[in-house]
């Protein structure tokens, strides 16, 4: 959802992976609902945030999970994908022309922002110069340039928006769908939309709209009548932050809380009270561990490699996760519900001698100390970390640990001369169309945490967005792949699953459709019974 997600990099931005919401890929531990489950209009719902404080609460800059799901309720997509398919938003088609050069894309009428004014194309032709212009530094503008030209978008007329490409992408219906327009009319005379107030108080396009927010406690919402998929059943939806998932797990338990992510860790516990069900789907997520190359110690791709060889991912990934019924050790840097995805590279089996070899090769001084950062309050990073620590003392590397908080470490992750730390834990959803991934790796991107800089690397992917001949575009990410693995710029943990767990007296969470880092595509349907 495109690019790191916080506790993780998150970025971000996700692309909804197309089966990732697919029924059949979901577990729950729901019964089926009982006549006296029959949703009741009203009601509030407060969701557990263990993540941090929102950030700039504007779609074309959310990356961090807390940001993310919170976007989610207040502002709607053009469009998302469930089960490879195209299920519309806003807009009510998407019709490309017949040389793939321009696509034409038709809104749904008398849609309304929550403050009552239309969204029309305006809005949409908006959002996308907005978002290409240089100085306002979106992650999104990489996406929709090809071959240093960005994509032409212009108003046909009030429903209709035409985009222009200056080359066939094969990837542009799939990043398409990671837009959320914005409104003209609010954004305007901004001269930075990324720092602007305007975010203190969003309007949004969203099943339940901006209220209030407390720095450390919560943000609220109520509902907006005019959505576009129909009113909401909740009256209001709370996000309440928590200082660590401990404290949230007893809300939760006192229902204080309604609905939380959990952790591997935690859902025993919370299944041994009754209260609470438990939605379980793929979240199309990695966990992983990055090398900063800003440190130049970590420049070396043999030191990099004898970490790699020195870890058990099978055991990391037991350990950390409690139980494989939560995440599989990972093979790419692509999830498994990515196109082109591939297990044909170097798998770094536990090899601690080879470990040793390398990390004499690689020349680093004797005593050899990393700093590894991770988020504060996050179990499983915990874990990973002291697996990982251990891990390395077995080949002489001394591992400091730094939990940091949530946004402490995304904003210094974002700091392109970053040097606090030589390794850290993350996690990153982006979704079913490869493309979506280079924000993450191409040299002068924000998201590239490893700060690895490689030309013929950056070319692969420009390369890989515009082909469209399946069978070399497979070949190019095999590539990508296996340029990652080799050069072990990231180190790959496991493919996660989500866990949610939601207060009994709540129901509508299938119809919600779970969805990866947001934890419902729509709240709308989510009712007390």
């Amino acid at each position: 959802m495109r690019k790191p997600l916080v506790s993780a990099v998150l970025v971000a931005l996700a692309l909804v992976a197309a089966g990732c919401d697919d029924a059949k890929n979901k577990e729950t531990a729901s019964a089926p609902a009982a006549k006296s489950d029959t949703p009741k209009e009203g009601g509030s719902l407060i969701i557990g945030i263990t993540s941090g404080d929102p950030l700039a609460v504007n779609p074309l800059y959310a990356s961090d999970r807390t940001t993310l799901t919170i976007m989610q309720a207040l502002y709607a997509p053009l469009y998302s994908f469930n089960d490879g398919k195209i299920e519309w938003g806003l807009a009510e088609s998407l019709t490309p022309s017949t040389d793939n050069l321009s696509y034409t894309l038709t809104l749904k009428p008398n849609l309304k922002w929550q403050d009552g004014q239309p969204l029309t194309a305006d809005d949409v032709v908006f959002t996308f110069n907005k978002l290409l212009e240089e100085k306002q530094h979106s992650f999104f503008r990489s996406m929709f340039t090809f071959g240093g030209k960005p994509v032409a978008v212009s108003k046909v007329d009030d429903r209709t928006v035409k985009f222009t490409l200056p080359q066939v992408s094969a990837a542009f219906t799939g990043t398409l769908v990671q837009i959320y327009p914005i409104p003209q009319h609010v954004f305007a005379n901004e001269a930075d939309l990324e720092k602007s107030t305007k975010n203190d108080a969003p309007v949004g396009s969203g099943p339940f709209k901006f209220k209030e927010y407390r720095a450390g406690q919560y943000y609220a919402l109520t509902r907006f009548d005019d959505y576009w998929n129909g009113k909401a059943k909740l009256d209001s939806v709370t996000y309440r932050f928590a200082k660590d998932s401990n404290s949230a797990n007893l809300a939760l338990q006192n229902g204080e809380i309604n609905l939380k992510m959990v952790d591997p860790q935690d859902v025993s516990r919370l299944k041994n009270t009754g209260k609470f069900d438990f939605v379980v789907y793929p979240e199309g997520r990695l966990a992983y561990m990055t090398f900063n190359q800003n440190v130049p110690v970590m420049k070396s791709k043999e030191l990099r490699q004898a970490i790699a060889y020195a870890i058990n991912k099978d055991e990391l990934t037991q350990t950390a996760f409690t139980s494989l019924d939560y995440a599989k050790p990972a093979t790419s840097f692509l999830t498994p519900d990515t196109l082109y995805q591939s297990n044909d590279v170097e798998q770094y089996r536990f090899d601690q001698q080879k470990a040793k070899d390398l990390l004499k090769a690689s020349g680093a001084p004797t005593n050899l100390k990393l700093r590894l950062a991770y988020v504060n309050t996050n179990k499983t990073q915990e874990s990973q970390a002291l697996y990982i620590q251990q891990a390395l003392k077995g080949i002489g590397v001394n591992v400091e640990l730094m939990p940091l908080d949530s946004n402490a470490m995304s904003q210094r992750s974002l700091d392109m001369n970053n040097t606090a730390w030589e390794l850290n834990l993350g996690g990153y959803i982006m979704g079913a169309e490869p493309d979506g991934y280079k924000s993450l790796f191409m040299s002068n991107e924000a998201y590239n945490y490893a700060h690895y800089k490689n030309p013929q690397f950056d070319a692969l992917w420009d390369k890989g967005a515009v082909e469209t001949d399946t069978g070399k575009r497979a070949e190019i990410y095999k590539q990508i792949q296996q340029t990652v693995a080799n050069d072990m710029t990231y180190y790959p943990i496991a493919y996660t699953n989500a866990t949610v767990a939601v207060d009994k007296r709540f129901g509508g969470t299938q119809e919600a459709e779970p969805k990866p880092v947001y934890l419902f595509q729509d709240l709308s349907k989510i009712y007390q019974k």
